[in-house]
Order: structure tokens, then sequence, then C-alpha cells
């Protein structure tokens, strides 16, 4: 049944496929994706690993918490889409 397989060399194919996926990981930990709302009022930017590194808020919309909600949300809802398209 596994006649034509050389089982020797398996530990050699974990270990590079190891190594790639690693690479891949530190690849994507170093992109950086942003995406803006309301016109640039609320800015959002996550690493390529889908982590939220920085939020930034206009200060008009301090005052106005659905709004910053909305918006908060929209932004972070499109770097998120960026990030799994660069996966």
């Amino acid at each position: 049944m596994f006649g034509d397989i050389d089982f020797s060399k398996m530990s050699e194919i974990l270990n590079k496929a190891k190594e790639q996926a690693k690479e891949l990981e530190d690849r994507l930990s170093s992109k950086e994706f942003s995406a803006n709302s309301g016109g640039g009022l609320v800015k959002v930017s996550a690493n390529g690993k889908g982590e939220i590194i920085d939020i930034k808020i206009d200060d008009s919309l301090l005052e106005d918490k659905e709004s910053m909600q909305i918006l908060l949300i929209s932004a972070i809802n499109e770097v998120l889409n960026m990030v799994n398209q660069n996966r």
C-alpha cells in the first residue's frame, strides 16, 4: 500500500513545510493595511495577521457615539477584508 513512499524523508519534508509556514507568517506580520471611513474621520490599521494595530478617530466624533461606532465598524470590516484578500 505504501510501497512507493520513502518514509525516511518525511521528517525533512515536514521541517521544510514548517519553515515555509513560518516565513509566510513573518511576511504577513510585517505587512500593514489601513482603511478609512467617514471621509477620513476614522482610520483603522491592521497587520497581515489580522491584528488591529492602530485606530485614529477625529475629535469631531467624540461627542457623537453612534456615528463613531458605525464608522469604526465600517473601517474595521474594510481593513479585515483587505487582510483576508492578501492571505
